[in-house]
């Protein structure tokens, strides 16, 4: 069944195989495109995936993930808060073409702006050709020193420079772990286990929000989908 919840990273958290389709307001031939922008129901986007699911014949576990909302302000947010906990790549391009039609909107109200004859702010030079030939410098000058020969004093301040820089490393990663672990995003959810025609028929059941006109919804599908079902806290399935 379908049911509010909040998404956050288990302390646990384990690598994890499985299908993932995700459904939004762009995808060719679901969304409809009014205008700048491009909308979609929750109820057109669960049956996107019901009738994909019907095609599954085996048994199988899903994880249903939908961002949904009345207005692209609300949706701009939930989009960013669901990109802080699981940042798959579908929600960046959302997000791109979100802000691209607002951005569009927004250019044809506005009048021309006067020309500057400044010369544009100074920003870091960076192609594939320059980085290469900087890596290669910077190579260069590592094998230089490497020939030069280190004495037993300069090995030891190596080491020591690079215990340092391990255990920096190592609290850099403990603390991008735990503010991981901090974040967290509202979100609908739905989880069964069955063959496709059933898991279709119960995705259909209580559609949330269904006058919402910008949806994101994301079917995760596989043999065991217990990670990502300890990302989700509410009253009706403890996840951590």
């Amino acid at each position: 069944m379908w049911r509010k919840a909040t998404l956050s990273i288990p302390a646990d958290m384990r690598a994890l195989t499985c299908s993932v389709l995700p459904v939004h307001p762009w995808v060719y031939g679901v969304g409809q495109a009014a205008g700048d922008s491009s909308y979609l129901s929750p109820v057109n986007a669960t049956e996107y995936l019901a009738k994909k699911l019907e095609s599954v014949n085996d048994e199988t576990s899903i994880v249903v993930h939908m961002l949904n909302s009345p207005t692209h302000t609300e949706f701009m947010g939930l989009l960013s808060d669901y990109a802080s906990v699981l940042p798959l790549p579908v929600i960046a391009q959302v997000k791109r073409r979100a802000e691209e039609a607002a951005q569009l909107a927004i250019t044809k109200m506005q009048i021309p702006a006067k020309l500057s004859g400044d010369l544009p702010a100074a920003l870091p030079l960076s192609t594939a050709t320059n980085r290469l030939a900087v890596n290669a410098q910077r190579i260069a000058a590592a094998k230089v020193d490497a020939a030069a020969g280190a004495s037993a004093a300069g090995l030891l301040s190596a080491l020591k420079d690079f215990t340092a820089a391990r255990g920096s490393a190592l609290t850099a990663a403990a603390d991008a772990l735990t503010a991981l672990k901090g974040k967290t995003s509202p979100a609908w959810v739905f989880t069964a286990k069955g063959n496709g025609a059933y898991l279709a028929g119960e995705l259909r059941k209580n559609i949330p929000n269904q006058d919402s006109v910008y949806t994101l919804a994301t079917l995760f599908s596989g043999a065991d989908l217990s990670t990502l079902e300890a990302m989700i806290h509410d009253d009706n399935h403890t996840g951590t």
